[in-house]
């Protein structure tokens, strides 16, 4: 291998992209081996050797050859890159661990269906809720809970307006059958047929 950079070192300088491309092409191996080292990682090592010949790029007025190659600039650019990359991660899980971390929030479904009753359904209720099968909760929650009309639900839940109607009608009807002893005025409208 030809390690001789001046040359193509020059032409790059003066503007030759062909020129810069041989030397990346000539180097990036050596380089991406380096960055891999101190990155150990595949994305981090490709982020450091890009950031390398970025900066030979950017710094190309200021940078010295050193036995008519760019490999040992690059080679300490990659590890001053590995570093920054390394303090930026630190600095990151350092801010990470450092923010309040809130309880996870609550499950708007298991809010609803919760044994609270200000939040207005009573224990029979939401056990007769979550004995339903999870499309007839779905489609229960749509359109008696939340209003929506029976095509629209149908839409949202992939079913046919028929299948949707028919499920609708079995779900209430179970809805009646887990419910002990008369229902209370809530649940009295979440029973009606619409």
């Amino acid at each position: 291998m030809n390690s001789d950079d001046g040359a193509l070192w020059s032409r790059s300088l003066a503007g030759d992209g062909e020129a810069f491309g041989v030397l990346f092409d000539r180097h990036r191996d050596r380089v991406y081996r380096h960055a891999y080292r101190l990155a150990q990682n595949r994305p981090d090592a490709e982020d450091v050797s890009a950031a390398a010949f970025l900066e030979l790029w950017r710094q190309r007025i200021r940078v010295r050859l050193v036995e008519c190659s760019v490999l040992p600039w690059l080679l300490v650019t990659t590890t001053n890159c590995a570093l920054n990359v390394r303090r930026s991660r630190r600095r990151y899980e350092a801010l990470l661990k450092s923010l309040p971390h809130a309880p996870p929030a609550a499950d708007p479904g298991d809010i609803f269906l919760s044994d609270n009753p200000s939040q207005g359904v009573d224990g029979p209720l939401a056990s007769a809720l979550r004995a339903l099968k999870p499309v007839d909760l779905q489609l229960i929650t749509l359109v008696v809970l939340e209003g929506y009309d029976l095509a629209s639900a149908a839409g949202i839940l992939g079913l046919g307006p028929e299948a949707a109607k028919t499920r609708l009608h079995r779900a209430r009807h179970r809805l009646r059958e887990h419910l002990p002893g008369l229902p209370a005025p809530r649940q009295l409208t979440l029973l009606e047929e619409g």
